[in-house]
């Protein structure tokens, strides 16, 4: 076969995916569901009023942290006022909460917002129709002063700040503080590389609160918004606005995180070294009921005893040793053998430990007595899962950061363990790794003129201007979640957890259900193998999602600033992606691949397809478009660096492309970037996509 540009590629997907309409008129009824959706459970004929809905992972999450989705409606069917109940497919009431996300023109609703409790039914399949909600079993409270918000889910309640560097002061369970003094750390360094003598002078940040927002409350889901900046204690500089969420589910012990922030600084004098988030544990047990745990690959486990009391040359007892690696409460010193009891202050009391991610093939754990010590290598492994685990038999703390390694350099940090409290760091950035390094990849190359940067796109396809490729306005998100458990979690629930972590749960409806609405136009079908021709172009979009799937996994597309994002042009002769070539390298949404991505969501229902969908939303609407600045509202065209080419387009930033992920789960922040969009068009105008066409000198081709 001769060779195939990207370009005729993604057109090639596009034209059949098309196809799968124009071949066949047939609708939802006539068509085969997608495999990767489950079948439904045999039952009686849904209402017309009604939607079905399942869990994107076919069955309900072992460790249930409550859910938030969205449901289209046909035109002119419910009036936007409309209740909304939830039931399973055998009937049994779900408490829900409803909101409005869209309209028709008519006014009625097009899309709702739903969520269930952290303590709802684990049901296969649901049922949501018009009708009074059940209430849940502990309704969510939140309450408000001029100095905090207060949210009490039933189980936990938590207490956030409305001003300071502290953003959520404590959370309790069962009147114990469980978690206290949860802050945003920020290690700044003058320069990427270290000095002459080898150090590096670190600034340390803290976030500055400038507002909080209750965005929702309501007996199942509470959302509160934190604002703010980076800056030093004693008043001095304030920088890298961020935005956190917190996110409270009825019924619930977790809070889910969502962590966003802008690069305002100066590419050639800021250079982040670390940034997380940091909260203490209060520690109360015994030494040796204390333990600690790490999440590893897949169900790997790596747990472990502040004060380990295995592997002694004296045996306390099998029925103590069996207790500390379950995480429960060791038997009476009584009970042991009195030749580790009476020695007990020998055994060494292991204070800090590090979880070190470096790269998506790599991870280490290391850990020491305390500050001053040696530090001991005690695991590594290839892709942690990102969760862990500090605190004792009496109540503690599970954290996890969801894709870990892919979005390296990444840490998780433990530090006192030993003490009256622990503290606990989530790294998004690892203090470990180089400094975050954000300067353009070359310097001008003398293209100081449009004719010559005109000349130069002829070469290296990459737009370039002096001034423009700058990342001062990108922004990152990240997903965090806590849990303020009760006692250390067994390894087998501490697994489940992880699972969470990585992937969230998420609740759906049925291709056919979507696609019967007219969804997002009327372009696409369903899947339909009926026919030879039917079944090749099926085969065909098989093929080009797997394709690109498998490469982001051979070619590692991975890292903190390049996650969610794939390569743009291959070179046949080194055998690798244009990754150095201009504006041959990210694609930064070019051809569209979000919406390819989306489509073959909707009509096919495969998870892997929407967690793949949904990485790419969020880096695209992220990294690859500005939120404040000069270039606010505007997206950047593909280039070595995501925010590397001078084109400064709409069609990057649009809001087509989130609106796909906004409505079926309901996200805020991607609800901020759509909304950030509303006046791009003065951008449009400020700076015009075709500002050096027929305007450089001697251009002779326009």
């Amino acid at each position: 076969m001769p060779p195939i540009t990207r370009r005729e590629f993604v057109r090639s997907a596009a034209l059949a995916a098309a196809a799968t309409q124009m071949v066949s008129p047939m609708r939802a009824a006539a068509a085969t569901p997608a495999a990767a959706v489950p079948p439904a459970a045999p039952r009686k004929p849904l209402p017309e009023d009604a939607a079905e809905l399942h869990w994107l992972d076919a069955a309900a999450p072992a460790a249930m942290t409550g859910a938030t989705w969205g449901v289209p409606w046909p035109r002119g069917k419910h009036a936007k006022e409309t209740a909304f109940a939830l039931r399973t497919a055998d009937g049994q009431p779900v408490p829900v909460q409803t909101w409005p996300l869209a309209t028709w023109p008519d006014g009625t609703l097009k899309w709702t917002g739903h969520a269930i409790p952290a303590d709802a039914p684990g049901a296969a399949n649901y049922e949501i129709a018009p009708g009074a909600a059940a209430a849940p079993p502990r309704a969510l409270r939140t309450g408000e002063t001029a100095e905090a918000i207060e949210v009490d889910t039933g189980v936990v309640k938590c207490r956030i700040a409305k001003k300071g560097a502290v953003l959520v002061e404590s959370i309790t369970r069962g009147g114990r503080e469980i978690l206290r003094g949860g802050r945003l750390v920020c290690l700044r360094q003058a320069s990427a590389e270290p000095a002459a003598n080898g150090a590096s002078v670190r600034e340390e940040f803290v976030g500055a609160i400038d507002a909080v927002t209750l965005e929702q409350r309501g007996p199942v889901r509470a959302v509160v918004k934190i604002e703010g900046r980076h800056a030093i204690a004693n008043g001095g500089r304030a920088w890298l606005p961020f935005v956190v969420r917190l996110y409270f589910y009825s019924g619930g012990e977790a809070v889910r995180v969502m962590h966003t922030f802008v690069f305002d600084g100066d590419a050639a004098k800021d250079f982040i070294a670390g940034l997380g988030l940091r909260f203490g544990v209060p520690m109360r047990d015994a030494l040796y009921d204390r333990h600690v745990r790490f999440v590893g690959e897949g169900a790997g486990l790596w747990a472990e005893a502040v004060q380990g009391i295995t592997g002694l040359r004296r045996d306390p007892g099998a029925a103590v040793r069996e207790a500390q690696i379950a995480g429960q409460a060791c038997p009476p010193l009584g009970e042991w053998d009195r030749r580790v009891t009476d020695r007990l202050k020998y055994v060494p009391v292991w204070g800090d430990f590090t979880l070190v991610q470096s790269s998506a093939d790599g991870f280490e754990i290391r850990k020491r007595t305390k500050p001053g010590q040696g530090w001991i290598g005690a695991g590594c492994g290839r892709r942690a899962g990102g969760t862990g685990y500090i605190g004792g038999v009496s109540g503690g703390v599970a954290f996890g950061l969801r894709n870990f390694w892919q979005s390296h350099p990444a840490q998780l940090d433990v530090r006192g363990a030993g003490g009256d409290e622990a503290e606990v760091t989530m790294w998004l950035w690892s203090p470990e790794a180089p400094a975050m390094d954000l300067r353009a990849y070359h310097d001008d190359l003398g293209e100081d003129t449009y004719a010559k940067q005109l000349d130069a796109l002829e070469i290296t396809y990459e737009d370039y201007e002096p001034g423009f490729n700058t990342p001062h306005g990108i922004a990152r998100t990240s997903e965090l979640m806590l849990w303020a458990l009760a006692t250390t979690p067994a390894r087998e629930r501490t697994i489940e957890l992880a699972a969470a972590v990585r992937a969230p749960a998420v609740i759906v409806c049925r291709p056919e259900y979507y696609h019967s609405i007219g969804l997002f136009g009327t372009c696409w079908g369903l899947p339909d193998r009926s026919t030879p021709a039917k079944a090749h172009i099926e085969d065909d979009l098989d093929f080009y999602f797997d394709f690109y799937r498998k490469q982001i996994e051979q070619r590692h597309w991975y890292g903190f600033w390049n996650f969610g994002d794939v390569r743009h042009t291959y070179d046949a002769d080194r055998h690798v992606w244009r990754y150095d070539v201009g504006g041959f390298a990210w694609d930064n949404s070019e051809l569209s691949p979000d919406l390819w991505l989306w489509y073959s969501f909707l009509r096919t229902g495969r998870p892997d397809v929407f967690r793949v969908a949904e990485a790419m939303t969020r880096h695209t609407g992220e990294v690859d478009v500005y939120h404040l600045g000069r270039f606010r509202g505007l997206g950047s065209r593909h280039n070595v660096q995501h925010w590397g080419d001078s084109a400064k387009q709409v069609r990057i930033s649009t809001a087509v492309y989130r609106r796909f992920y906004y409505y079926l789960t309901a996200d805020e922040r991607v609800g901020d970037l759509m909304h950030e969009l509303l006046d791009c068009d003065e951008r449009v105008a400020a700076i015009p996509p075709g500002r050096k066409i027929g305007r450089a000198e001697g251009d002779k081709r326009w």
